[in-house]
């Protein structure tokens, strides 16, 4: 459990924003399979105050996707608590901050991961966004530096971050520099943590409950963000917070469990998107679920030829059903994750 102002997490095994995986059909997908909190997508603070459309389809929830966070990117104090005050009226639990995303697009414009290298106008961020809003806990989620791979860049922007008032801190175990590249550091991620009194979450290179472990032992951190370990495997959640907080062994999910899952996420895809988008969405979707049976690579191009909704699940039926195996393997990140 963890306690953020006054919004309390149940457990501290939190689904991390990522941009083109997070959209409302995934979340409903991984909370009825265990997950307890989950972010949208990564949002633009001048797309926000701007009303795009596209703000407006990665913020589309409903009353099941509760508790619900919301993750800002921009790096002007003032659009960012303009739009922080906004996120906080549109009644969202909770708001993070991103210092990380390591797209050069986002980067360019001193946003991101290139916050970590301007600790003066991160720390005016900071501040900005905590008066801003009156309710809701604010946290941020940073890279280990920009170039530096020893955290130290991290942990100065964690002590200005407990010192401005934001509520937690995720840490991503890589520099900008590495993007998704190499392993992610978790001993360093530990060096936050001794740094600051607020609560740390470690994040990266999370595929298996396991792994959950080995980083919570390496780090001391309070909990874990998840990220592309869970794309096709809703059920990482809950198996993680059986591991650490019940010490219990994870259970794997059945064939037709799989394929129930990945059924329903289509079916909601559909529901929400209509069907044309729908089938564009799977088959990058379908990707995350076979990514580890037999022969996904053969599945995989007849998915990315489908048309139809009825080829997406004939070809996804076909693949789960045919398999004599399962293996854990992560999904390929997009950007701005």
């Amino acid at each position: 459990m963890l306690q953020l102002k006054s919004l309390t997490l149940p457990s501290p095994i939190i689904q991390s924003p990522m941009v083109g995986c997070t959209d409302l059909a995934y979340r409903l997908v991984a909370r009825r399979r265990g997950m307890t909190f989950a972010f949208i997508e990564m949002v633009s603070s001048n797309g926000l105050m701007h009303e795009s459309r596209k703000t407006k389809e990665i913020m589309q929830t409903n009353a099941e996707d509760r508790p619900l966070g919301a993750q800002l990117m921009g790096c002007d104090a003032d659009v960012m608590s303009k739009a922080a005050q906004r996120v906080e009226e549109m009644g969202y639990d909770l708001l993070d901050l991103n210092l990380g995303c390591p797209v050069r697009k986002v980067t360019s414009g001193g946003a991101g991961a290139a916050m970590l290298k301007d600790p003066q106008n991160t720390r005016r961020v900071f501040e900005s966004v905590v008066q801003a809003v009156k309710k809701i806990p604010v946290t941020i989620k940073m890279r280990l530096g920009y170039e530096d791979p020893s955290g130290e860049e991290a942990v100065e922007i964690a002590r200005i971050a407990e010192a401005s008032g934001i509520s937690m801190i995720t840490v991503h175990g890589r520099t900008r520099a590495q993007g998704y590249t190499g392993k992610a550091n978790w001993d360093a991620i530990g060096k936050v943590k001794r740094a600051v009194k607020i609560p740390v979450l470690g994040n990266g290179d999370v595929l298996t409950a396991e792994h959950a472990r080995d980083l919570q032992e390496r780090s001391g951190c309070d909990g874990v963000m998840i990220g592309r370990g869970a794309l096709g495997n809703p059920w990482l959640f809950g198996q993680i917070h059986d591991r650490l907080f019940r010490k219990q062994d994870p259970i794997a999910p059945t064939r037709e469990e799989r394929i129930a899952a990945v059924m329903e996420h289509m079916n909601l895809e559909v529901e929400l998107l209509g069907e044309q988008k729908a089938v564009y969405h799977m088959r990058r979707i379908g990707g995350w679920y076979i990514a580890g049976v037999t022969n996904a690579a053969q599945w995989r191009n007849q998915l990315v030829r489908s048309r139809t909704v009825s080829e997406v699940r004939d070809t996804l039926l076909a693949a789960l059903e045919k398999s004599a195996e399962f293996r854990v393997v992560p999904s390929t990140m997009t950007e701005g994750q």
